[in-house]
């Protein structure tokens, strides 16, 4: 191309190219001078299967997090950095869980955050600890996900430990629920003898029921677990494990179910008129889900259930609330949504305070990124919790908590501990 001069001005075409070559002057270097620097996290929920609401939930917080995140600056003290999430689906099945973790490890990812299923989360953990990836277990109950790893570490067989949780373990759940529900009967003035504890009868069920016997036990309430009756999960047809319940003359059911399982449950305790004073949920997914409610209607109404919630007293989580509800077509933002909205906030604080202790992006240090872990001392949760999130020797969060909620006017609500309840519990329940 030739140079204009004063004696030979550009040519139209000449003008056209020399446009066309600026204009991609300008657009290279968003694509190859200058990609932003990014902190690649795998994010494996269970969104399809039987699973897949609550699954659906997590991953759509864990999106809504980050994209805060990245409005916001990214990661500071990595040069700005954004979250860039490798998204994953367990399709609800532990066989499942491992290799989408080996695909996402192989695709970049630096951390991982996950899983919603205890079984799920279970078998994601060989994947970090062998990759050196920091696992942040979002929402899984089961006490072994990482005391398996902490006694691996203690007897020597590992190294460092990779993977913590800001979940309350079953244990909590247990011993939150016996301590919330002898406070529930109090209040309402009620005093019920017989307890019937049900479950789903996979690693998360078996976890739950055995915490809340365990707990019962070492409590030693007025009332009593007169029956304990599991089913398989996902069952078929539960008519004959509710005749069971019937039999036993439950005062309070307290099943541990799957969203699979309790649309079975309830409309069979309802076909077979089993008469009790309430049923409260010692803590599980499938009583207070949209579909749930959508699904069950009457039949969920004043069924309680123990588990972790929002805030819903912080304006924050109100505020993020009302987000979720416009993502979702007006869906609840609830346990699921909540925590894996706090795992990614969590996920950014320890990277930028890894950022200011040394961590580079281009020389990733998973080591050091644990031990910014343990280090935690985070107060930004939006989640109901009994302080701060800290980690313990078990990499557990000892200071995770959990509500009773309560199914009223076809709404989840807290109804206890008082001081987060919201509306006031409803017990006996009402005849229909």
């Amino acid at each position: 191309m030739h140079a204009a001069t004063p004696d030979r001005p550009i040519s139209r075409r000449a003008l056209v190219a020399s446009v066309a070559a600026g204009a991609a002057a300008v657009a290279l270097p968003a694509v190859l001078r200058a990609q932003a620097p990014a902190v690649k996290i795998g994010v494996i929920h269970c969104v399809t299967g039987p699973l897949a609401e609550p699954g659906q939930a997590c991953r759509v917080g864990a999106q809504m997090a980050a994209d805060a995140i990245n409005a916001a600056g990214g990661i500071k003290s990595l040069g700005g950095a954004k979250l860039d999430l490798l998204l994953g689906d367990t399709q609800s099945k532990p066989e499942v869980a491992r290799p989408e973790a080996e695909r996402l490890a192989n695709a970049g990812a630096q951390l991982f955050m996950g899983t919603f299923s205890s079984g799920d989360t279970a078998a994601i953990v060989p994947v970090a600890q062998q990759r050196r990836i920091p696992f942040l277990v979002d929402i899984s109950a089961a006490d072994p996900i990482t005391a398996n790893v902490a006694k691996a570490v203690r007897d020597g067989q590992q190294k460092v430990q990779y993977v913590y949780r800001n979940f309350p373990t079953s244990a909590m759940f247990g011993r939150r629920a016996v301590q919330l529900m002898g406070e529930i009967f109090k209040e309402a003035g009620v005093s019920p003898k017989r307890v019937v504890l049900m479950y789903a009868n996979d690693l998360f069920g078996q976890t739950q029921a055995r915490s809340f016997q365990t707990a019962h036990k070492a409590a030693n309430p007025a009332w009593d677990i007169v029956e304990v009756i599991p089913w398989p999960e996902p069952p078929a047809d539960l008519s004959t494990e509710v005749s069971k319940l019937k039999a036993a003359k439950p005062d309070i059911i307290a099943p541990v179910t799957r969203p699979a399982s309790a649309l079975l449950l309830l409309p069979e305790i309802a076909r077979q008129r089993v008469e009790c004073m309430g049923i409260i949920g010692p803590g599980s997914p499938g009583l207070y889900e949209a579909r749930q409610i959508a699904q069950l209607k009457d039949q969920l109404e004043f069924v309680m259930d123990n588990v972790p919630w929002p805030n819903f007293k912080n304006p924050k989580t109100r505020e993020v609330a009302g987000e979720y509800q416009r993502r979702t077509n007006g869906k609840t933002f609830d346990t699921n949504s909540v925590f894996s909205y706090d795992g990614m906030l969590l996920l950014a604080d320890v990277l930028e305070r890894a950022g200011k202790a040394g961590l580079k992006l281009d020389r990733f240090d998973p080591d050091l990124v644990v031990e910014e872990i343990r280090k935690t001392r985070w107060s930004g949760n939006l989640a109901t919790s009994a302080g701060p999130v800290v980690f313990n020797e078990t990499g557990d969060n000892p200071n995770a908590s959990t509500a009773m909620i309560q199914i009223l006017g076809q709404k989840p609500v807290v109804v206890w501990p008082a001081e987060a309840a919201v509306e006031k519990v409803v017990l006996p329940r009402p005849k229909r």
